[in-house]
Order: C-alpha cells, then sequence, then structure tokens
C-alpha cells in the first residue's frame, strides 16, 4: 500500500483524499509553549541589565554577553537544526529543545543561587538554552508543512513563531516586576526555571507524523538535504530575502536587548522600558493574528512584504527621535507599536513565502538558514550598539543616539532587496501552493528556486511516481 495515500481513496479507485488531524494542534501548542519559554530565558537578564550587574558585581556590557552569548550558540547549533529537522522530523527538534531547556535553567539558577551568584556558571546554562532555541524557533515551518493544508500554514507558523517574541513580550514586563532589587534576582530565576520545565515535560509525548499527509505538496518527497543546499544558495530570489529577514530580525534582536539601556538615559525607568517592550510585542501579535489568516487566504505574500517592508525601515528611524522626545515617554511607545506591528506581520509571510518559491527543498533548511542570519547579526549588532554608547559626558550620559542611527541607517539599505522580487523580468511562482492547486504547467521562461526555465513536470512526475495525484483543496478532510 502506497503510504502517501489514504486506505479509503485506495480501495475506492478514486483520487486521494488529504486530510487534516485534529492532533495537530497538540504540537502546534506544544511549539508555541517551547518557544515562548526560550525566549523569556534569552532577556532574563537584559530586561533588568542594571539590576543583574549589580548582583553579579558585573558591567552592563557583560550582562549583555548574556544576551550575545545565547545567539551566537544559536549559530553554532544551526547545522545540527537542519539535519535533525531534515531528517528526523519536528518532533527530535522539540525533544532536543526541552531536554537542553531542562539542564541550561537549573544550571543558571545554580549560578544565580550559590556563593551570592556565580556568574560563569549562569552564563554556561544561558549558552545551554541558546543552543536550544533554534531547535524550535526553526520548526514551524517544518512543521505546518507536515500536519497542515495550504489553508492554515502561515497561521500555523505565524502562531509557533510569534510566540517567540511573545515571551521577550513577558520577560520585558515579568522580570522587571520580580526583580525590583538585586537579591530578587536568584528567585526570580527559580520561576522562570519551574515554569520551563512544566512547558517542556509535554515535548516527549507528541506525535512525530500524521497517518497520512494533508495536501498534495505534502505527500510529494522533497529534495536531498546537500543539493538542496547548494541550490537554494545558487538562488537569487532566496539572497533577496535572507537579507532583509536577517537585518530586521537582528535588529529587533538587539533592540529587545537593549531596550532598557536605549531609554533609561532618558529618565525613564525598568518597568516603562518593559511596557515600551509589552506593547512592541502584543501590538505585532495583534497584527500579526490579523494579517496571516488573510495571507492563508488570498496567499498575496509578495505584495504583503511590499506593504509592510517600507513600515519596519520607517519605524528604526523614528526610533532615533523617539527616546528624547519633549512628550515624554509615549513616542517610544507608539514607534514600539507601529514597529512590532509591521515586524511581527512581516515575519511569518516572508518564512511561508521562502518555502513556497524554494518547493520541492524542504522547508527547514531556508529558515533555518533565515534564522540564522537573524541570530548572527542580532549577535553583532547588540556589540556594535553597546559599542557606540556615549560616554558619561554625552548630554544625556550613556545614550544611545549614534546606536541608533546605525540601525536606522542599515535597516533603510536592507529594504529594497525584498522589494524587488519578481521584478526586471524574473518571475517567481508560489510552487507548493501550485502543487496542492494541482497547477501542473507554466511558462518555461518562469524563474523558480532552481533558476530559469524548470519544468514543473519534473514535480508531476514525481508525484507519479509516488502515486500522488493532485487533489483540489475542497477534498481535504479533518480528521481526528
Amino acid at each position: 500500500m502506497n503510504p502517501s495515500i489514504s486506505p479509503e481513496s485506495e480501495s475506492a479507485g478514486t483520487r486521494p483524499v488529504y486530510r487534516v488531524y485534529k492532533r495537530r494542534f497538540w504540537g502546534l501548542a506544544q511549539l508555541v509553549l517551547l518557544n515562548i519559554v526560550v525566549s523569556w530565558d534569552w532577556l532574563t537578564f537584559s530586561s533588568i541589565s542594571t539590576t543583574a550587574a549589580q548582583y553579579f558585581d558585573v558591567s552592563e556590557s557583560a550582562i549583555n554577553w548574556m544576551s550575545t552569548g545565547f545567539l551566537f550558540a544559536f549559530c553554532a547549533a544551526s547545522p545540527f537544526v537542519i539535519w535533525i529537522l531534515n531528517k528526523g522530523g519536528p518532533k527530535p527538534a522539540i525533544i532536543t529543545t526541552a531536554t537542553l531547556l531542562l539542564v541550561g535553567n537549573w544550571l543558571r539558577y545554580a549560578g544565580t543561587r550559590a556563593n551570592g551568584g556565580i556568574f560563569g556558571l549562569a552564563m554556561f546554562g544561558q549558552i545551554l538554552i541558546g543552543l536550544a532555541q533554534p531547535f524550535c524557533l526553526c520548526a514551524p515551518t517544518r512543521y505546518s508543512d507536515l500536519w497542515f493544508s495550504d489553508r492554515g500554514r502561515t497561521s500555523a507558523t505565524a502562531l509557533a513563531s510569534l510566540a517567540n517574541p511573545l515571551g521577550a513580550a513577558l520577560g520585558q514586563l515579568i522580570d522587571s516586576a520580580w526583580a525590583t532589587k538585586p537579591s530578587e534576582i536568584p528567585n526570580m530565576v527559580l520561576y522562570i526555571s519551574v515554569i520551563s520545565s512544566v512547558a517542556s515535560i509535554p515535548s516527549f509525548f507528541l506525535p512525530a507524523a500524521p497517518p497520512t499527509p494533508p495536501s498534495a505538496a505534502s505527500a510529494i518527497p522533497r529534495s536531498p538535504l546537500i543539493p538542496a543546499v547548494r541550490q537554494l544558495l545558487g538562488t537569487l530570489e532566496f539572497w533577496l530575502i535572507l537579507i532583509a529577514f536577517s537585518v530586521y530580525v537582528g535588529f529587533f534582536n538587539s533592540v529587545s536587548s537593549l531596550l532598557n539601556q536605549i531609554l533609561s538615559p532618558h529618565g525613564f525607568s525598568e518597568t516603562e522600558a518593559g511596557i515600551a517592550g509589552g506593547i512592541l510585542i502584543v501590538v505585532g501579535l495583534v497584527v500579526a493574528a490579523i494579517v496571516s489568516p488573510l495571507t492563508d487566504r488570498y496567499k498575496h505574500y509578495l505584495g504583503t512584504t511590499r506593504v509592510l517592508v517600507p513600515i519596519v525601515a520607517a519605524s528604526y528611524i523614528g526610533l532615533v527621535f523617539a527616546p528624547g522626545s519633549s512628550a515624554g515617554i509615549a513616542p517610544s511607545y507608539v514607534v514600539m507599536a507601529i514597529m512590532g506591528a509591521s515586524s511581527f506581520a512581516l515575519l511569518p509571510v516572508v518564512l511561508e513565502y521562502l518555502v513556497e518559491i524554494t518547493y520541492p527543498f524542504s522547508p527547514e533548511i531556508g529558515s533555518t538558514i533565515c534564522w540564522t542570519g537573524g541570530q548572527l547579526l542580532g549577535a553583532c549588532f547588540i556589540l556594535i550598539q553597546d559599542a557606540l554608547k556615549a560616554d558619561a559626558f554625552a548630554h544625556p550620559p550613556f545614550n544611545m543616539r549614534n546606536a541608533l542611527i546605525f540601525s536606522a541607517v542599515v535597516a533603510v539599505v536592507a529594504a529594497p532587496p525584498p522589494m524587488v522580487i519578481g521584478l526586471f523580468g524574473r518571475v517567481v511562482t508560489r510552487r507548493r501552493w501550485d502543487i496542492d492547486r494541482g497547477v501542473e504547467a507554466r511558462d518555461p521562461d518562469t524563474v523558480d528556486a532552481d533558476g530559469p526555465g524548470r519544468d514543473r513536470g519534473a514535480d508531476k512526475a514525481a508525484s507519479e511516481e509516488i502515486g500522488v495525484v493532485h487533489s483540489s483543496p475542497s477534498q481535504t478532510e479533518t480528521a481526528l
């Protein structure tokens, strides 16, 4: 029996019926939980950088290394993430995340509790959590492709991916309330460790894969890993997306890590900085919750990208002027809201669009490379912006205006590449969606992920070889 065809359809001698299962939401919920807690862990000390520096008796720059080391650890783990997701699917990646979270959190707690605080041990625990992050952050596109049909992939990717900044928002808001003075830091880390441990346990009981594919595109075998990576790196459209994605994710990481240091020179408290970070995330999540279902319905990936990218770039320009405004904290809140709305709405759209145009490459390849670029640049941006901080004789002392000017300039420079996708005679198709719709023929001048002139007849031949006949979305059923 062909495993890609449901028994009902095979026995009836009809075209296969692709099914989605309600159990898919359990795995999605677990991915959401893991991304929340791992991001919360990332910003545990950054959101209270002044208090943490006092507790460990180190500089704020040393506390910044808690975030920077976390991001570099992400980059180190990325090759293993691609391999595990490609060979084993989402479940081994989720289990790896849970294991590293459990060990890392309790080592970090030991580092804060023992001998009045051992910075090196706390940093080691932080790095282990950093190694855990890519296994859950890069999994959403692979998970949604494995479990969801074209009607829900973008929304599923959005929910799991944007849980990561939601965790950052919780870190910004809750950590500053739990640790108002240095002596409260060990208890704060204890609370976070307990929450992370409870959230990790269900990971070990998830199903590995659905009994039958959710769509025609999911049923077709993907290109082998090494050839797919080579072809992807030779694709112009991938690089156009990678540039903007890496820059904007990198600056989100650096702004989230340095937000307290951006606002505090202008007289704003850690609590107000936490509220600004919360606004960044909450507004972004609300807007993404509106945009993602619309994208699932209409598939306007490129048009949405062209609208949102300039808004993201403009928000970084606004951040240069907002902290020092005579109107107080309100302009910073407004800029954070605009930045969050545009960035969060853009993120899942770009990730899913990348999967569409690089099909039949496995989804985790492009998404992991993009996330790694964002984390690497985020670490670099934190170091650069920390170095651009003004000295004690500036007005106001230790302000980060030069660092914000740097972020604005780079954000504007990164805007054009994704805007020109599909222009200058290069036609980029949504290949995975075409397979789901049963569209096989196309113009020979179309540019796909493999370069000009690739005939989708190869995809048709692959699907016929495994006995899959492409059904329309109306044939998709929901099963228990």
